[in-house]
């Protein structure tokens, strides 16, 4: 199962980076979402949501082996081993891997999928390799 971003559904409302927050740190604070919502300017309502494509661009880097792959194949972080030395944040060709100061680790989407059963749109969707939500 992977995320499907459906871009011209998105209305910025930020509500799958609040769920993020709130699900990993119990906090609404969107900056430490695990995704990023682009907005396009200078055209009013045009946004894209930006998540992790698990290309493991972040795994290679990673001085630490502190990336890698689950059970379910989404790239997450040993928050024992990270470091914090951002070289999978520079690594990543999206800019979904952050590091945010209250952190002593990375932050890397784990596909726990709370942002597809917020996004009243559908402008993230869960998808499966046969294309069906």
């Amino acid at each position: 199962m992977r995320i499907k971003v459906n871009r011209d559904n998105c209305t910025g409302c930020h509500l799958c980076r609040q769920v993020c927050a709130i699900r990993h740190y119990n906090e609404i604070n969107p900056k430490k979402a695990a995704l990023r919502i682009e907005a396009k300017f200078p055209d009013p309502g045009k946004y894209r949501p930006v998540v992790c494509s698990q290309c493991g661009k972040c795994a290679e880097v990673c001085p630490e082996n502190a990336i890698s792959q689950n059970d379910i194949g989404a790239y997450i972080v040993d928050k024992e081993k990270c470091i914090n030395c951002g070289e999978c944040v520079a690594a990543c060709p999206l800019g979904v891997v952050f590091q945010h100061p209250d952190l002593d680790h990375v932050i890397i989407c784990d596909f726990c999928m709370e942002c597809t059963r917020v996004c009243n749109t559908d402008a993230i969707v869960k998808w499966d390799k046969g294309g069906a939500k």
